[in-house]
C-alpha cells in the first residue's frame, strides 16, 4: 500500500531510539523527509546515519531538548514547513506516590505534555496556511488505566489524550487531523534495558520475566507479550498519511488488548 507520504516533512520528537526511532524509520521508508530529534548530538548523528544507510531519502537531525521552549523555537526556525508532527518525546519512572515530589510532577509535565503542546502551537500556523497537517501524540494505555507504580506518568498520558481531542475539536472543518496513539507494554530500549537488568539480578531469563509481567502486572493483555516498536510505528505511519483523512480526534490503541474495553 502506498501511504502517499513521499516528500512530506515529518518531525518525530525523541526519535534516536525505541518507538520514536521505529516511527522515524518507517516514515523515511515511505518516502517522507524526516527530522530525527534527541537531546545529544552524538545520538542524533548516529540515528541519522543509520536511517540514511538503510532508508535512503532525506533524513536530517536536530539535537536539543524539545521540552525547552528555546530549543523548540530554534527547530521551527531551522526546519520550517513541518507537515507531520509526532510527539513521541517522553519519560517514565516507577516511583511510589509518596515519593513523587513537586519537582518530579513538573518535570514530567514539561517533558511529556508541554513539549507536544508547544510544538503543536508553533507548527500550526504553517499547517493552517497549507490546510493540511497531521499532529499525533504518542500517549499510552497508562493514560486510561493509571499504573499505581507511576501515577505521575499515567496522569501526563491522560493529559495528552485531552489535549489531542481538544485540539482536534478546535481544528474541525480543516484538513489537519489530531490523534493519540496508545501503545501498551512495548519492548522499547528503556523497557528492554529495565527487564534485562531485572533478569540479571534475579537469575531469570527475559522470557521468564516477560511471562511473569503479563501474569501479574498486565493480566488483561490478549497477546501476552511485549509489542514490538515496529508494531506501534506501523499504526503511526498510517495515521500520519493522507489515507487517514477521516480519522481525527481519536485515541487509537495498539496495546495488545490490555485496555479491557471494546470501545
Amino acid at each position: 500500500m502506498d501511504l502517499e507520504l513521499t516528500g512530506k516533512l515529518a518531525l518525530v520528537s525523541g526519535s534516536t531510539a525505541g518507538i520514536g526511532l521505529a516511527i522515524a524509520t518507517t516514515l523515511a521508508r515511505e518516502g517522507a523527509r524526516v527530522i530525527v530529534n534527541g537531546r545529544h548530538k552524538a545520538s542524533v548523528d548516529g540515528a541519522v546515519a543509520a536511517l540514511r544507510s538503510t532508508c535512503g531519502g532525506q533524513v536530517r537531525g536536530f539535537a536539543g531538548d524539545l521540552s525547552v521552549a528555546e530549543c523548540a523555537e530554534q527547530l521551527v526556525r531551522d526546519h520550517p514547513g513541518v507537515q507531520i508532527l509526532v510527539n513521541n518525546l517522553g519519560i517514565f519512572e516507577p516511583k511510589p506516590f509518596e515519593d513523587i515530589t513537586d519537582a518530579d510532577w513538573l518535570r514530567f509535565f514539561d517533558i511529556n505534555v508541554l513539549s507536544g503542546v508547544r510544538l503543536a502551537r508553533l507548527l500550526l500556523p504553517a499547517m493552517r496556511r497549507a490546510n493540511w497537517g497531521r499532529i499525533i501524540f504518542i500517549s499510552s494505555e497508562s493514560g486510561v488505566q493509571i499504573p499505581p507504580e507511576m501515577i505521575h506518568y499515567g496522569v501526563t498520558k491522560t493529559a495528552q489524550l485531552a489535549v489531542a481531542r481538544g485540539l482536534a475539536e478546535a481544528l474541525a472543518g480543516t484538513a489537519i487531523t489530531v490523534n493519540s496513539i496508545l501503545p501498551g507494554p512495548t519492548k522499547s530500549r528503556g523497557v528492554g534495558d529495565f527487564i534485562d537488568t531485572m533478569a540479571k539480578a534475579s537469575g531469570k531469563s527475559f522470557q521468564e520475566l516477560e511471562q511473569e509481567f503479563f501474569q501479574k502486572v498486565r493480566p488483561t493483555s490478549l497477546i501476552k507479550r511485549f509489542a514490538t516498536t515496529q508494531e506501534v510505528a506501523s499504526l503511526v505511519a498510517y495515521i500520519a498519511s493522507p489515507l487517514s483523512s477521516a480519522t481525527t480526534g481519536a485515541a487509537l490503541r495498539v496495546d495488545g488488548g490490555v485496555v479491557k474495553s471494546a470501545f
